[in-house]
């Protein structure tokens, strides 16, 4: 069990965690705050303004420029400032914040003058010209149409993505619906370096990823609000604001993790912006949804969102018997925001999910490994039932103008019960032989993230600080039974005969996990084009599994240090290369032949990259090259089957990616990625130099969406997935496939209809025939949906 000195109650030591960092902050700024300097004249300043009441802006637009602040008081009071989110003179930025006051600034030396603006009979000040375009958008808040400009997931601060030193893709609401997306994995698959549904067709809601080449489904890859999920959980897209897939090695920040990155679902948040909207949908496979969306101000220091979506729809497949494959859910996700003064705001979310589908649902091979169109599974036994619910919280306060503590909180229930059946093919050839099994299983987490970031100016050099603690506590149970199932004749199936519920106890087990992190970073401005990102982090892991079958308990400990360098220059005119460094770590259980625990896998990797925003413009391009390595991967001699820590995995590739809005209204999203790929050493001498099952070298996207100025659109994609192997010594593998996706849309004023449609050629493809099973591909999905918003 852990010990008592170091693993406190959660809430009590990040009380003390936000404690300490506060009294940090207000012991350092007065020291530091002695170094700023008056910037020149015209020189632009990246200032980071909200709206709020004008006096509270004013000052603060004052202390990030570093220059004196002359108003009468009277002058300011019940007006409120416009936010500047941009790169602009003291000047500049002054006249953004106080458009529609009725005031003026002008710059006199190293004071900010502020008072009534001139009449028109009376003498006039000189025009101010605002150059650059205001960027009103926020990391946890909508995309302003395709592009995003800026990201958390990467720094956990609020960063333009062009200064953010590693590969990074975000799909916001609106390319969300443009693309008619029903699931996550729907979302991220227009991205560079993911393949999603590498198991194939799923109904049931599971995000079957990988990213550059590793999983990402049960890695620890998955995140909501910047908090990790357990693995095999469900994410209902309708209630999320941005998905955003951060590739590379991410434990920096983020902890124990698998090599090839993190997706991070942003949840959509209450706001004083009214929201209310209303759709219903209708699809292939009798597809029937019904989703709400509501929110808006309850008072001047409160807000809320309730977000809530039932379906109810068959699937592509069905049984023998007729009997289709089916999933039904249920999402309700309210959230209610309490912002008492511009400083502080205080988020709570909550959100329950409960899924009911058929299990099973990939289909079984003949002796020759040829798709017997048969699925696996029962239609009146094979069922997962799933239920999710949680409750977190978001805390920030701006302590002043450079200092802000956060904290993000939550709990996470989820319990799964499934019944499922494993097969195998008998000598004759044709008979399936079957075994039921009974699965529960119950998860419990806790996690919570305490930060303190601030911003020093010394001379030219600016710092952006970030200091953290995190902790997270996960209780895993689950049992499994076995018994008898009867079996089946490819020749002649049949479904719908009764199965027992089995009774045969084949394991009993609960795990708990506790993390503790801490972590700091420094993000380095010098002068107006080098940024320097330095990062780094210490982990304790412990793990202690009983095994009630067995009656032996067994404990595991990590302590393991993640970095993070890297360069980035500031070219101007949009453009911005960089060169970075960053590790990643991942916890193994079990142990080898001597009884000596698995060490944590380690992930390294070197990338560089550049990046092109236009300046005035809605578009991003990037590139990047990158050279991973994951160490102490545990693999398997073929003869003995012996658990051996010495594998070894290379992965290197390319990644292209392009959003951008061509013209008004024309939108674009493209990528292109080469992966290589390759086992470097195992225990199994055949997949040693081999490429690892399902990971293709090539995979593209192209999207293009339209919308006429009388309310009519239309889009269309095309998305290539490259040849995979199938086995680990690469003697059989799928080839490359294209896919075509589609949709018309029609908006007139409150109302928006939309059809859409994926694969849309209806193009039959095996997405992997891994172990000797076939998992088919997607077929054409048509979706009819229309949106009324009031």
């Amino acid at each position: 069990m852990p010990s008592r000195h170091l693993l406190l109650p959660a809430g009590r030591r990040h009380l003390i965690a936000a404690a300490v960092l506060c009294l940090v902050a207000q012991a350092s700024q007065t020291a530091w705050a002695q170094s700023a300097t008056p910037p020149a004249a015209g020189a632009a300043i990246a200032f980071s303004i909200p709206a709020q009441p004008l006096d509270q802006a004013l000052n603060q637009l004052a202390r990030q420029a570093g220059v004196q602040l002359l108003a009468a008081p009277g002058l300011l009071q019940g007006l409120q400032g416009r936010p500047v989110q941009a790169s602009l003179s003291v000047q500049a930025a002054a006249a953004q914040l106080l458009q529609g006051s009725g005031l003026a600034g002008r710059v006199a030396g190293s004071t900010l003058v502020i008072e009534k603006a001139p009449s028109a009979a009376g003498a006039t000040l000189p025009a101010v010209t605002v150059s650059a375009t205001a960027e009103l958008e926020t990391s946890l808040g909508p995309v302003p149409g395709y592009v995003a400009r800026r990201s958390q997931s990467a720094t956990k601060t609020d960063t333009p993505i062009l200064e953010v030193p590693q590969s990074i893709s975000v799909i916001g609401r609106e390319e969300l619906e443009a693309r008619g997306v029903q699931t996550v994995m729907e979302a991220v698959r227009y991205a560079p370096g993911v393949v999603a549904g590498n198991w194939g067709y799923d109904a049931r809601g599971i995000d079957w990823l990988l990213l550059r080449g590793f999983d990402a489904t049960a890695g620890n890859a998955m995140y909501r609000d910047g908090l990790l999920l357990p693995a095999y959980s469900l994410t209902e897209p309708y209630g999320v604001e941005r998905v955003e897939v951060l590739r590379g090695p991410s434990s920096v920040m983020f902890g124990l993790g698998d090599a090839g990155g993190i997706v991070n679902r942003v949840s959509k948040m209450p706001s004083s912006t009214p929201t209310r909207e209303i759709e219903v949908q209708y699809g292939s496979f009798q597809r029937k949804q019904l989703a709400v969306d509501l929110g808006g101000a309850l008072s001047d220091t409160l807000s809320y969102r309730l977000v809530g979506v039932e379906l109810d729809s068959n699937s592509q497949q069905r049984y023998p018997n007729g009997a289709p494959a089916e999933v039904k859910r249920s999402y309700l996700a309210p959230s209610l925001r309490w912002q008492p003064s511009a400083a502080t705001s205080f988020t709570l979310l909550g959100e329950f999910l409960k899924s009911d589908a058929s299990d099973d649902t990939f289909n079984v091979t003949d002796a020759k490994g040829r798709d017997t169109g048969l699925i696996q599974g029962e239609p009146n036994y094979s069922r997962i039932k799933q239920q999710q619910s949680s409750l977190g919280y978001l805390f920030e306060h701006h302590i002043n103008d450079d200092w802000t503590v956060r904290q993000n909180t939550r709990y996470f229930s989820f319990d799964t019960d499934k019944h499922h059946v494993v097969v195998n093919l008998a000598p004759d050839g044709y008979t399936l032989r079957r075994t039921a099994r009974f699965a529960p299983e119950w998860v419990n987490q806790w996690t919570a993230d305490t930060q303190l970031q601030g911003r020093v100016r010394t001379g030219d050099v600016e710092h952006t600080l970030l200091f953290g603690v995190d902790w997270s506590r996960v209780r895993y149970t689950a049992k499994q039974f076995s018994g008898p199932a009867p079996s089946l004749d490819l020749r002649f199936p049949v479904n719908g005969l009764p199965v027992a519920e089995p009774f045969r106890p084949d394991s009993n087990f609960t795990q708990t996990t506790e993390q503790l992190g801490v972590y700091a970073q420094d993000q380095i401005k010098f002068g107006p084009h080098w940024l320097l990102t330095l990062g780094g982090r210490q982990d304790h892991v412990k793990s202690a599994t009983y095994d009630r079958l067995k009656g032996e308990r067994t404990t595991q400990t990590d302590d393991k240090f993640s970095g993070r360098a890297a360069l980035s220059y500031l070219v101007g005119n949009g453009w911005a290369p960089y060169l970075s460094y960053a590790e990643s770590f991942m916890p193994t259980s079990g142990v080898d032949l001597n009884s000596t625990p698995f060490r944590s896998s380690r992930g390294k990797q070197v990338e560089a990259g550049v990046k092109f925003q236009p300046e005035g413009t809605r578009a991003l391009f990037t590139a990047a090259v990158f050279d991973l390595r994951k160490s102490n991967v545990v693999t398997y001699d073929q003869n003995t089957f012996e658990a051996r820590q010495i594998g070894r995995i290379r992965s290197r590739g390319l990644e292209l990616e392009a959003k951008a809005e061509l013209a008004r209204d024309l939108n674009l999203t493209a990528s292109y990625t080469w992966l290589d790929t390759q086992v470097r050493e195992s225990a199994n001498e055949t997949e040693r130099g081999k490429t690892p099952i399902q990971v293709p070298r090539n995979t593209a996207s192209l999207w293009l969406d339209y919308t006429m100025g009388n309310g009519f659109g239309f889009g269309g994609g095309v998305r290539y997935i490259g040849k995979r192997w199938n086995d680990v010594g690469n003697t059989s593998s799928e080839g490359g496939v294209a896919l075509l996706d589609a949709t018309v849309h029609y908006k007139r004023g409150p109302w928006r209809f939309a059809l859409s449609a994926t694969n849309l050629a209806n193009r039959q493809y095996a997405a992997s025939r891994a172990y000797s099973k076939y998992y088919p591909g997607s077929d054409r999905a048509v979706v009819a949906s229309a949106k009324y918003q009031f």
